[in-house]
């Protein structure tokens, strides 16, 4: 499907209301590069399109619903290495945190042992939304029968002044807390994460309603001050 058609599906799904709320939600993108196609619509045409080269090949995209619906047909892919090939190229025009945390692609979950290696490469890619995407990689693949100590290791020697790294790094810890709260523990206890991701973590955690109300009251004492 050229673009033209793309865009003529992407218009006719136009809801101008939600762009506004979408517009407020995502300060990072200009509104003109919003239509304001609705989540649950944009999954419906990925699949209606479906593995698209010549879309895909389109970078960089004009409008965020582009992107949206891109991140949207990579989650799409059944084969790893087609896959993983298609994060790669994508992931360099990545510029918000909503087609950052849209592109979830589960095929990249077959190869775990390639997918560590990739992990590694991005997370000290220096990139905003590199970076971003591998500690969630890491959340979603590596908190269960794959995780290893030395992963949470790696999100807690990140630093970075970027908001949305240092955000999904306290989302990372929150849930691992959930899920794995006496390996993960420590990294609280020892302050290992900077203030302000420290402090976020525990109070994301302290949300969850996987932790349990002793926890809670435990990791809210360790709450620090923000230098």
């Amino acid at each position: 499907m050229n673009r033209e058609k793309i865009l003529d599906e992407l218009y006719a799904l136009q809801d101008l209301k939600y762009r506004d709320f979408q517009g407020s939600l995502i300060p990072s993108v200009p509104r003109e590069r919003m239509i304001g196609v609705r989540t649950p619509e944009l999954r419906a045409l990925a699949k209606k399109i479906g593995y698209d080269e010549a879309f895909l090949r389109d970078l960089p995209h004009g409008y965020f619903d582009e992107d949206q619906l891109h991140a949207f047909i990579i989650s799409g892919v059944r084969d790893f290495d087609l896959c993983m090939e298609e994060t790669e190229m994508f992931l360099p025009y990545v510029d918000n945190w909503a087609t950052c945390d849209q592109l979830n692609p589960k095929a990249l979950g077959k190869r775990k042992d390639r997918l560590i290696e990739k992990i590694r490469e991005w997370i000290s890619s220096g990139g905003t939304y590199e970076t971003r995407f591998a500690v969630r990689m890491l959340m979603t693949h590596f908190l269960d029968d794959s995780y290893d100590d030395g992963y949470p290791a790696m999100v807690a020697e990140i630093r970075s002044e970027e908001y949305y790294v240092r955000m999904m790094a306290a989302w990372y810890f929150a849930t691992a807390l959930a899920k794995r709260y006496e390996e993960i523990l420590p990294y609280i206890e020892e302050r290992r994460l900077d203030p302000w991701t420290h402090n976020k973590a525990i109070q994301k955690a302290v949300e969850s309603r996987r932790v349990t109300d002793e926890q809670k009251v435990y990791l809210k004492s360790l709450k620090c001050g923000i230098i």
